[in-house]
């Protein structure tokens, strides 16, 4: 009876270990893990990458025992920046390690070496579930670009997709003041300096920077740069490269970052693109602006993107009307503008049109004045912060030509002028020339009296002859 009480006692603790030992370890080949993403985005796919197996592990006390997943081992021996690995293939974290640079690491490892997924699934909802999961310290990547998590299961772990896009922003430069914005004005021959900011994320893929000005600016191709990067000559060397030809999307440039600068991406990460254009001839003037948006593409191979971010740069025109005293518009008057009161440099002008013209580009030389048409000119291509002054050179026949310059500025009233049945009505830069009636004779009659006194005495002396000689005959 003894016997049969001991063997009971050792079955009975036989029993109380291996229930405890049930909450303590897990097999790691039994198919129990399930990783559940919540948040997913709709279309996009999802890849379940095992890097350690799970031995056993005990969740009260903070236990776990991890091995290396065999196609990772090899790689995983030589990143002791973040694990260490013991004699009996016992994986441990180091401490301080960045698990963001080590999920890094790890997907452009499982992509450089066709390392394959223990499971991938497309989200057909806001819910991805993976199931049937040996155990282990799993890394999800998605095609959103931007890395998702990774964790143990323990079986069972979720994850949250964060669908961040990675932010673009565009400003350009307002040249009076060097400030940032949405919005700045310029004059045609100009160079105007924009920047476009990506926030990038911790497992970027993809990225393709978009961008396109309208046919006011013309870039300088050579101004693209991103300080702090390498710029390659094309997909193999250098941190990115820029594409100004070939491009059927109708974009003026786009910069394509290289997948290696990428990977080394393992934080929120500011990337500025700079460049600049040339506010050119075809410029819109205002209330029309001339655009420049960008937009990213992101995510594996470049299927997912942001919207499109844009700043618009003004220019102006100013109408000038010629008229006399009475407002009725004159022709003939010939100008020439300067950038000064008085002195100062002359401001080439290229004609478009009848009374049309704007501001030249650098290399034009314009022409030698500009003149009236039905007393209107109007000039293009202003900056809103500029004043210039226009010169009177020769002055409508019959006029008196202007004491002084006209400042030409732009202002809200200047911008349109109002003529109706050729009378000024409103607005534009008015220009008005005074005339004087004829000048007065003064002292009498001046020389006409000489004259006919000469006449007369002419007719005089003429009478007095025929007379004289009458008289000579009859004697």
């Amino acid at each position: 009876m003894k016997h049969v009480k001991k063997l009971v006692s050792i079955l009975l603790a036989m029993v109380m270990v291996f229930s405890m030992s049930v909450s303590v370890f897990a097999a790691t080949n039994n198919n129990s893990g399930s990783i559940t993403i919540k948040d997913a985005k709709e279309g996009h796919t999802y890849n379940a990458y095992q890097i350690l197996v799970l031995e056993s592990y005990d969740t009260g006390a903070g236990a776990y025992t991890y091995k290396a997943n065999l196609p990772w081992e090899s790689w995983l021996k030589t990143q002791i920046q973040y694990v260490a690995i013991d004699a009996q293939g016992y994986v441990t974290w180091v401490k301080g390690a960045d698990p963001a640079a080590f999920a890094q690491a790890a997907l452009a490892y499982a992509k450089g070496n066709n390392i394959q997924p223990a499971a991938t699934k497309t989200a057909d909802s806001t819910t991805v579930a993976f199931t049937g999961l040996n155990l282990g310290y799993y890394l999800i990547d998605t095609t959103m670009g931007t890395l998702c998590s990774l964790d143990t299961t323990t079986p069972d772990v979720e994850m949250y997709e964060k669908n961040e896009q990675p932010p673009v922003k565009k400003e350009v430069k307002e040249d009076s003041t060097g400030n940032w914005g949405e919005e700045n004005t310029a004059e045609i021959g100009d160079t105007v300096e924009f920047r476009t900011t990506i926030t990038a994320k911790a497992g970027a893929e993809g990225y393709v920077l978009h961008d396109v000005m309208t046919a006011g600016l013309t870039l300088n191709p050579d101004s693209i740069k991103i300080d702090g990067l390498t710029k390659g000559q094309d997909a193999y060397t250098g941190d990115y490269h820029v594409v100004t030809t070939g491009l059927n999307d109708g974009c003026t440039f786009e910069v394509v970052f290289h997948q290696s600068y990428l990977e080394r991406i393992t934080k929120d990460t500011d990337i500025v693109v700079t460049y600049s254009a040339v506010v050119n001839e075809s410029a819109l003037i205002y209330d029309d602006a001339n655009t420049n948006k960008t937009k990213l593409e992101f995510g594996e191979d470049s299927s997912d993107e942001t919207t499109w971010d844009e700043t618009k740069t003004y220019t102006y025109k100013v109408d000038v009307v010629k008229t006399d005293g009475d407002n009725k518009v004159l022709d003939g008057a010939q100008f020439k503008l300067y950038d000064a009161k008085t002195g100062g440099n002359e401001i080439a002008l290229v004609e478009v049109s009848d009374g049309v013209y704007r501001l030249a580009k650098d290399g034009e030389s314009g022409v030698a004045y500009i003149t009236t048409v039905n007393g209107q000119l109007e000039i293009k291509g202003f900056d809103a912060n500029t004043n210039y002054y226009l010169e009177e050179t020769k002055a409508p026949d019959g006029y008196n030509k202007l004491a002084e310059r006209v400042e030409i500025a732009v202002k809200e009233n200047n911008l349109e002028a109002s003529i109706s049945n050729s009378v000024w009505q409103s607005g534009g830069v008015h220009v008005v020339n005074k005339t004087g009636d004829l000048l007065p004779s003064t002292g009498g009659m001046g020389t006409t009296l000489f004259y006919v006194i000469g006449v007369v005495l002419v007719a005089g002396a003429a009478v007095l002859l025929i007379v004289r000689k009458r008289t000579d005959s009859r004697k």
